[in-house]
């Protein structure tokens, strides 16, 4: 616990700690959260640190310093990953004033990088199939197969994050058994927000097919993972361990050039891809706003723009004043 008694000779990477601290057990933030606050503090004391050639007292961080971190970052990254880490080291200094760990905070009236928002890339309904059955072409060994198959279902059939997917445990697959079209899956997203979303009918063959498989793998003794993780994490690496962001990444990438040509294919594309072709189905952006998880509808409508060329041919072969005399 940290002694407020001695403000004086705090340092910023003390009063980081307890801030995380702060978010963990107070807040109850997520771990993904948690982390990038902590990389983002990192960086800035690193910076500060290598910059004065000793460590730094949090009283000695002001804004001249925060606008040297600032372009020194603005060479390295985004606008939004910009904005993002100077609303954390924000956030964080709210806390050290709050605390009376510092005397104002010096992050407040720094403008945030101007962003534009840039528009969802996604796949079009064909390339969008044509990814789901990539898998079965390959010849890697049919536990992979079906794996991977469920990967991309629950990306664009269930439009998860990539973080939610791997999250999966096996008691989150709630299977109805009334029939195809009653079976969901329990979602941890953002902020530990839990939400349900149903599990497509084919997402539902892939993941009979894979579960059998992952069966016959444990019992067979392949997992040299803790037995823990092996009785919980629905998706498993060949170690038999959860399967980690990267290795998503990855997988996707690899189907996405083999179905597409796109060597840059992302799982959050999946994910956009889904909303775009729900939206575009006629879908309310209510019911997609709750379905992918959204906390604002501003979020949402992002995928507005994507049904205008649709709605451009839509009017042009309906509407009179369109159509050539």
């Amino acid at each position: 616990m940290l002694d407020y008694r001695s403000v004086a000779s705090l340092t910023l990477e003390r009063a980081s700690s307890a801030f995380l601290e702060h978010l963990e057990h107070e807040r109850h933030v997520s771990r993904n959260t948690l982390a990038a606050y902590g990389r983002d503090l990192r960086q800035l004391s690193t910076f500060l640190t290598e910059r004065r050639g000793s460590e730094v007292e949090l009283c000695d961080v002001d804004k001249l310093s925060l606008r040297l971190w600032l372009g020194a970052r603005s060479r390295e990254v985004g606008p939004s990953t910009l904005a993002r880490q100077l609303s954390a080291v924000r956030t964080a200094f709210d806390f050290f004033e709050r605390r009376g760990l510092c005397k104002k905070n010096p992050a407040r009236l720094l403008a945030l990088p101007k962003l534009r928002r840039g528009l969802p890339k996604f796949l079009g309904v064909d390339p969008a199939q044509e990814l789901m059955t990539t898998p079965e072409s390959t010849d890697k060994q049919p536990k992979d197969v079906a794996r991977d198959t469920l990967i991309l279902e629950l990306l664009y059939g269930s439009g998860l994050r990539v973080s939610e997917l791997v999250g999966l445990d096996v008691a989150d697959v709630v299977l109805d058994g009334r029939g195809p079209g009653d079976d969901t899956l329990r979602v941890s997203g953002k902020g530990n927000k839990q939400r349900i979303v149903p599990l497509g009918n084919k997402a539902r063959v892939a993941l009979d097919r894979y579960l059998e498989l992952r069966r016959d793998f444990l019992a067979e003794g392949g997992s040299k993972a803790p037995r823990e993780s092996v009785r919980s994490a629905l998706l498993l690496n060949r170690f038999g361990g959860r399967l980690s962001v990267r290795s998503v990444q990855n997988i996707v990438k690899r189907y996405g050039a083999l179905a597409t040509g796109r060597a840059d294919l992302h799982p959050h594309a999946l994910r956009h891809t889904c909303a775009t072709h729900m939206l575009e189905g006629g879908a309310d952006l209510r019911a997609i706003q709750e379905f992918l998880g959204h906390s604002s509808l501003s979020t949402t409508q992002r995928y507005t723009h994507v049904s205008m060329e649709k709605l451009i041919g839509v009017y042009d072969s309906a509407h009179p004043l369109s159509k050539k005399r």
